[in-house]
């Protein structure tokens, strides 16, 4: 973890209330995708958590869904703010699991690490095939960017307005050959894609409220296999094995 200050290079909207920011300052503390920042807002008690949708030399695009006031804030602070930022937070995905050719699946805002973890992957020779889910097609994004890493992409849309009517189960299904999944979305989502019984193996990136982002509040705990594990420290990434479903979903 590392305390910095980085500036707010420049912010969009890319779909129905979901923007990307991109922040400029040290990466360093960013090792792997799949981890977050924590964000602090002036007049906010309590700090932001934001995954990390893609990083470069001196860069953070993070992906930021307005949800309250907080990051209806963040998403419209003019180019130039400085924030206080605590990077390099969580596990990632590990990414010397899943074969060549395993699948990546995303529900709406939840896609948001898949971007740099596809790259990366890419970047080692590997295929693997990005499923995404979303509402509606005002929902969609990324979709082109995934395509220009060379990804096989599927979407699936709740009414059917992009790409297949129906959800990222349904699309997996169809792709027995992939036996190993990377995946981050709502709850219902993860639980859905945990039980498909073409996967041997995955690793599920989890959401939870938290306080400090470090681990030391205990806030963020669920229960896993062994015992109560820290969303925030622990994961947010737990195997498939480390999952315990029927306690707390």
């Amino acid at each position: 973890m590392r305390k910095s200050l980085f500036t707010v290079r420049s912010a969009r909207r890319l779909a129905a209330g979901v923007y990307e920011l991109i922040l400029a300052g040290d990466v360093s503390a960013v090792t792997a995708p799949g981890q977050f920042v924590n964000i602090e807002l002036p007049g906010r008690f309590l700090r932001r958590p934001v995954s990390i949708s893609d990083w470069g030399e001196n860069s953070l695009r993070l992906l930021v869904k307005e949800a309250g006031a907080g990051t209806r804030e963040l998403v419209r602070l003019p180019p130039g703010t400085e924030l206080d930022v605590l990077s390099g937070l969580g596990n990632g995905f590990d990414l010397s699991r899943g074969g060549a050719r395993p699948v990546l699946a995303g529900g709406g805002i939840g896609a948001a690490p898949l971007l740099g973890l596809a790259r990366r992957m890419a970047a080692a020779g590997r295929a693997p095939a990005v499923v995404l889910g979303f509402r509606t097609a005002a929902d969609a994004f990324d979709v082109e960017t995934f395509a220009a890493l060379g990804c096989e992409v599927l979407v699936a849309t709740e009414d059917g307005t992009l790409g297949e009517r129906g959800f990222v189960t349904g699309l997996i299904r169809h792709m027995p050959e992939r036996d190993y999944v990377f995946a981050c979305g709502p709850l219902p989502m993860l639980k859905a894609v945990y039980a498909l019984p073409q996967l041997k193996g995955g690793q599920f990136s989890f959401e939870a409220r938290m306080a400090c982002g470090f681990g030391a509040c205990m806030g963020c705990s669920i229960p896993a296999a062994g015992g109560p594990r820290r969303v925030c420290r622990d994961g947010p990434i737990f195997r498939k094995e480390e999952i315990v479903w029927q306690t707390w979903a």
